[in-house]
């Protein structure tokens, strides 16, 4: 197949759907244009379905981004270790370089609300039963990291259905809307929990946390259950080696979406593992403390709310190649300037444009993803930019730990953005087919 053929889109029989009044808005006082059929910024929140299941992970998000700041804090004030504290982020993504794939076959097969109501529940027993171990003192590091990988291993094989959930519970004509304000939920989540982390754990201390994180996955649960969704498997019942190669063989057929995962592999590997050594450059490099990690990680969240509310007003017939290398090149830039930051304001400012930019290249890739693949294989599809968004950070997590262990934590962020800011400039320059994508 030719590199530089623009991919068909997706359903091209399709006739567009006929002109709708405009929608109420869904909460007194909003501006009706927010929910205008075609061009509201909060259109896809119409539907009943996807607005449960959107306020649903909004809640458990909070609760998971409490927990990242208190996990963070914890195995730094046990290990006293960058390095021990960057096999703790391998632990906790590498499920998703092993088991992403798997769980891309398995949605593209299985009820996703169902496999979504189990592994949800699987992640609260396990976040319940850290809280315990810490409030009882008998959690280890090795503990940690167990529980870590757990956690996971139960996301990694969620993705997948929950990413083809978001089309699900939407429309075909709001898909676009629908991933931006998924995206917009999980970064005002990243804004709102670790402030609310970083009060509790300077104050009421870090486990805390983990008990909110826990009682935040009921929400989810309880979305789900008062979803009406009756969608069954569109794929057929091959084997599971079967599936996988039938995902690849797409993705290798389609070499403009190829290159798409791997630039959001290359800035998971040598970008994303900046979210696992903030508590370092908290402690360390900025000396903040507990309070300031919060300040931060909402920093980066608030960053990536903006990101997602560009995305979110973005018209599809507009480019979005632009988007993907340009928020790219940006967001390096900005992990360049924190590594070399020593102001905690201007690292906050740096943390900033490092959401927003990723918000801005990753998700536009998801939705380039969902618009143009199949459905009998847009699961397994998902599932090679989940793994590539969050199997490829670990790797990253043990290279910086490893270069930090040396050369100091900030220098080893600094070499790891530099060349992939190189090479997305290089891209620009010499593959002006990229920018065209639609």
């Amino acid at each position: 197949m030719d590199a530089h053929k623009p991919v068909e889109p997706l359903y091209p029989e399709e006739v567009a759907p006929p002109p709708q009044p405009p929608a109420a808005p869904l909460l007194p006082g909003l501006p009706a244009r927010l929910f205008a059929p075609q061009t509201g910024m909060l259109r896809a929140l119409r539907h009943r379905n996807y607005r449960l299941f959107w306020t649903g992970n909004f809640l458990s998000n909070i609760g998971t981004w409490m927990h990242q700041v208190a996990l963070g804090w914890l195995v730094l004030e046990t290990t006293n270790s960058p390095f021990l504290l960057g096999v703790v982020g391998f632990a906790q993504f590498v499920p998703a370089l092993i088991f992403s794939l798997p769980g891309g076959v398995i949605a593209d097969r299985v009820n996703r609300r169902r496999w979504l109501l189990g592994t949800h529940a699987a992640m609260l027993v396990l976040a319940l039963a850290l809280a315990v171990a810490v409030t009882l003192e008998v959690i280890t590091y090795a503990g940690i990291v167990l529980i870590a990988f757990l956690l996971g291993t139960a996301s990694a094989v969620n993705a997948p259905a929950y990413q083809a959930l978001v089309r699900d519970l939407s429309s075909r004509e709001d898909v676009l809307n629908a991933i931006a304000l998924n995206s917009m939920q999980f970064n005002l989540s990243r804004f709102i929990g670790p402030s609310i982390a970083g009060i509790l754990v300077s104050t009421v201390g870090l486990v805390s946390c983990f008990y909110v994180n826990a009682a935040s996955f009921l929400a989810p649960l309880v979305a789900l259950t008062l979803v009406r969704y009756h969608a069954e498997a569109r794929a057929g019942n091959n084997s599971m080696v079967a599936g996988l190669a039938e995902g690849f063989g797409y993705l290798r057929g389609h070499r403009h979406i190829l290159l798409l995962v791997s630039i959001v592999a290359m800035v998971s590997l040598f970008g994303l593992p900046y979210l696992i050594f903030l508590p370092v450059f908290a402690r360390d490099v900025l000396e903040v403390g507990a309070r300031g990690l919060g300040y931060m990680t909402s920093a980066s969240g608030g960053g990536a709310l903006l990101g997602a509310l560009v995305l979110a007003t973005w018209q599809s017939e507009r480019r979005r190649g632009p988007l993907v290398l340009g928020g790219t090149m940006v967001f390096f830039a900005g992990v360049l300037l924190l590594a070399l930051s020593r102001n905690f304001y201007l690292s906050l400012a740096a943390l900033v444009v490092v959401g927003g930019a990723m918000v801005c290249a990753v998700a536009t890739v998801n939705s380039l993803i969902q618009t143009l693949v199949p459905d009998t294989v847009r699961g397994r599809v998902l599932s090679w930019h989940t793994m590539a968004y969050l199997g490829f950070s670990p790797l990253g997590s043990l290279l910086v730990g490893a270069l930090a262990a040396t050369w100091g934590t900030p220098a080893a962020l600094a070499l790891c953005a530099a060349g992939p800011l190189v090479l997305t400039g290089a891209l620009w320059v010499g593959a002006p087919w990229l920018r065209q994508l639609k």
